[in-house]
């Protein structure tokens, strides 16, 4: 496994999914887990004790909502880089994920977190398979792929 993904909740998950979605495409070895930063801290710390001894892992992607804590949390519990996706479901609070993000991108010093746009699972996926194609070779290449094939799909669009 090259990247955890985790979800703070089973209602995140099927945001979060969408990572999965791409890492595959990539042929990139991923694993999802859903562990409240809140409701199951210990079990958060165990499992990220645990997958700290994979050799492959290099990367984690972490989506919260509402308080979005658990990004930090894992940040501040490993070295591992750490991708924070704020979350936000309609039925979950009235501020449209402004305070996940909040909570994600204003992280304090020391323990970074990078943080893309609210729900966009997509982008941590392909910010993690950008920085992940600095070292593979053929992460890189399948990279190039998916830009090229991106571009050409856009200028068929505009030429229709």
């Amino acid at each position: 496994m090259k990247v955890a993904i985790f979800c703070g909740s089973q209602s995140d998950k099927s945001i979060m999914k969408i990572s999965e979605k791409i890492f595959n495409q990539f042929n990139i070895k991923n694993k999802i887990y859903v562990i409240s930063a809140h409701r199951l801290p210990d079990i958060l710390s165990k499992t990220i004790k645990k997958i700290e001894l994979i050799k492959e892992l290099e990367l984690i992607i972490a989506g919260a909502g509402l308080s979005a804590h658990l990004p930090g949390i894992i940040a501040s519990k490993t070295i591992i880089p750490v991708i924070g996706v704020p979350i936000h479901h309609h039925n979950n609070g009235l501020l449209g994920g402004m305070d996940a993000l909040f909570s994600i991108i204003q992280m304090p010093k020391d323990i970074p977190v990078a943080t893309v746009g609210i729900n966009n699972a997509y982008n941590a996926a392909l910010l993690a398979i950008h920085i992940l194609a600095i070292k593979y070779p053929e992460i890189k290449k399948l990279l190039f792929k998916f830009r090229i094939k991106k571009k050409e799909k856009l200028i068929t669009e505009i030429e229709s």
